[in-house]
């Protein structure tokens, strides 16, 4: 026995009752309404799995009730029960999307035929409809299961990353901290300068290794307390195509092996290793390039005194256009001597994805009015 709850709607109450008997007869529950108008107000307040309509009635006909319900409830199916044998009407209404057209008069057994299918047609709509949201919801489980796998994935490897930041401070103990600084104040220029969060991770990443090939470089010339000599030099030189190749061939590090390789590279093309000039340089380098004289200018080394803020940022706007990309140096000259100070004090951990997020979430952030002369 069935439980579905079908609409009838018929202008003549004695056809009304003949369809409701026979299919209330097989355990169907039916409701009867005299029009269109009637069965959309029945509609409102009732959930029906099938309607039957004649098309020829007052008020509001069978055609103009089918084109409100597929407005309305498009997965309803209507059966069109009518005593008009015009195959045009016919066709009309199956276009309108009437599941079915059945002739007045109607062998009981052609009507039970009829609701029967329509009901099992809604019933696979139905089921294929939850099965796709079922599917739907497992894809978004899944995906969201491996988001976190990956984000804790890349999490381990920004721990690698740190840990390949000590061993260069280790190799190189004049330099300690350096990495962690340089990469605070480069994401502090691209953030102002409006990078997109996906970039700046592996600008983050590039400018935190952007030393890893020293660790290919010789103690004798990387410790070496005095001058270089012009063959040790250009060694020296070689550490950007040593890191470069070491890391282009990791998935996650190929975009930073880019700024590794080029982070030597001048704004006026007398950089090294390729020579590259202006946007020729990717913009993680060119962001890199001040970060990296910042820092050198305002650290302690053994060989030299560290340099005031206000006498760095000046050194910096004086090679705007040679060393430096002139954009770049716009933006570092907007932030107040305050904000390098503060970055300064705290940069541990500031190329960690965790640190990135927190920072995306504001989204990035605004570019200052142009600074004034410094």
């Amino acid at each position: 026995m069935s439980s579905e709850n079908i609409l009838i709607v018929d202008d003549e109450e004695s056809i009304r009752e003949v369809q409701a008997s026979l299919l209330e007869a097989c355990g169907y529950q039916c409701t009867t309404a005299p029009n269109g108008a009637e069965a959309l107000k029945l509609l409102d307040s009732t959930p029906f799995d099938l309607v039957l309509s004649d098309i020829l009635m007052p008020v509001m006909d069978g055609l103009a009730l089918l084109e409100q319900l597929h407005k309305r409830e498009p997965d309803l199916p209507v059966v069109m029960v009518t005593a008009m044998h015009d195959i045009s009407a016919a066709i009309g209404a199956l276009r309108t999307g009437a599941y079915d057209y059945v002739l007045k008069p109607f062998e009981k057994d052609q009507l039970y035929f009829s609701v029967r299918r329509a009901l099992e047609h809604r019933q696979l709509v139905i089921e294929n409809r939850n099965y796709q949201n079922g599917l739907e919801l497992l894809v978004e489980e899944r995906t969201a299961q491996l988001s976190h796998t990956l984000r804790e994935l890349e999490q381990s490897y920004d721990y690698t990353l740190e840990a390949f930041g000590g061993a260069l401070d280790l190799k190189d103990a004049e330099t300690e901290g350096h990495c962690q600084r340089v990469t605070a104040y480069t994401i502090l220029i691209a953030r102002h300068m409006g990078v997109e969060p996906g970039a700046l991770r592996h600008i983050a990443r590039g400018a935190f290794l952007h030393d890893i090939g020293k660790m290919g470089i010789p103690d004798s010339i990387l410790l070496k307390p005095g001058p270089l000599s012009d063959a040790e030099w250009l060694l020296m030189r070689r550490h950007t195509e040593i890191g470069y190749a070491a890391l282009r061939n990791i998935p996650f590090l190929d975009q930073a092996a880019e700024i590794v390789l080029t982070h030597q590279e001048h704004y006026d093309g007398r950089g090294y290793p390729q020579g590259l000039r202006g946007e020729e340089i990717p913009l993680g380098a060119r962001i890199f390039a001040v970060a990296d004289a910042f820092d050198a200018m305002i650290s302690e080394r053994p060989y030299r005194r560290a340099i005031p803020i206000e006498d760095a940022r000046e050194e910096i706007r004086r090679n705007a256009g040679t060393q430096f990309d002139p954009q770049v140096v716009e933006v570092f000259l907007s932030l107040p001597e305050e904000t390098w100070r503060k970055v300064r004090g705290s940069p541990v951990g500031a190329f960690r994805l965790t640190e990135l997020e927190k920072s995306e979430s504001a989204g990035p952030v605004a570019r200052p009015s142009p600074a004034g002369p410094n």
